[in-house]
C-alpha cells in the first residue's frame, strides 16, 4: 500500500493511493500509519480520495490509527467517496472523526477536533 505525505506547518496529509482498504491490507495500514504519525504534528489529514472501497477491517484499521495517535492530536478524513461515506454513516464514525469534503479544504480549514 503506498501513501503520499505531505507536511505543510503544523498539519501531516496523508493521501492513501490505493482503491481498496480491506481485509487484505488493513494490517499493512495500521502499521504505515503507526510509522508515519509516531512524530507527526497535533493535526493529521488522512484524504481517502482515491479509495472506493472500504469494508470493517478497513474501518478497524483507521479506527486503530486514530486510537494511536490518542489525545492532543487529531485525525481528520477527507475526500470520502459515496460508497466510503456510507460506511462511516452507516457506523456512526461520521460522529467520531471530523470529514472534510476534500483534503484541499481540510488543509485551509481550522481544526476543532483536538
Amino acid at each position: 500500500m503506498e501513501f503520499l505525505v505531505e507536511q505543510r506547518g503544523d498539519i501531516l496529509r496523508i493521501n492513501v493511493l490505493a482503491e481498496r482498504i480491506d481485509a487484505a491490507c488493513a494490517i499493512q495500514f495500521k502499521d504505515r500509519m503507526r510509522e508515519l504519525c509516531g512524530t507527526s504534528p497535533a493535526r493529521i489529514i488522512l484524504d481517502l480520495e482515491q479509495v472506493d472501497f472500504l469494508d470493517s477491517s478497513g474501518l478497524g484499521a483507521v479506527v486503530a490509527a486514530m486510537k494511536f495517535i490518542g489525545k492532543g492530536r487529531s485525525l481528520e478524513l477527507a475526500g470520502l467517496s459515496p460508497k466510503v461515506s456510507k460506511v462511516f454513516r452507516l457506523t456512526r464514525m461520521d460522529s467520531v472523526f471530523v470529514i472534510h469534503p476534500s483534503a484541499d479544504i481540510a488543509m485551509e480549514t481550522e481544526s476543532n477536533a483536538a
